[in-house]
């Protein structure tokens, strides 16, 4: 998985499939790009994924969600609930807005 941090005046969270980067997904008038740019900086192992994801969530994070695994990945973290999950193109993705 690829997980980045941007610091703003809150740190919002990327975490995405690797396989996914660069892609779009359609479905009907639902659309999202998996830019680079916001979402390519390191790859995680789903054990640090879950670890960062958590301490974060404990410093008022907003996350930005998207594939299967990171969907799980964040599920076994606590950061989502399964109600939270959309899907584009069978695509999940879920925010995490706190």
């Amino acid at each position: 998985m690829q997980l980045k941090i941007h610091d703003s005046y809150r740190r919002i969270i990327a975490l995405c499939d690797t396989n996914l980067i660069g892609k779009t997904f359609t479905e009907g008038i639902k659309q999202i790009t998996i830019n680079p740019n916001f979402f390519k900086d390191k790859e995680v192992s789903k054990q640090e994924a879950i670890e960062i994801l958590q301490k974060a969530d404990q410093e008022d994070a907003t996350f930005n969600i998207v594939g299967k695994e990171a969907i799980q990945t964040a599920l076994e973290a606590k950061i989502i609930k399964e109600h939270g999950i959309i899907k584009i193109d069978d695509i999940p993705l879920a925010l995490g807005l706190m």
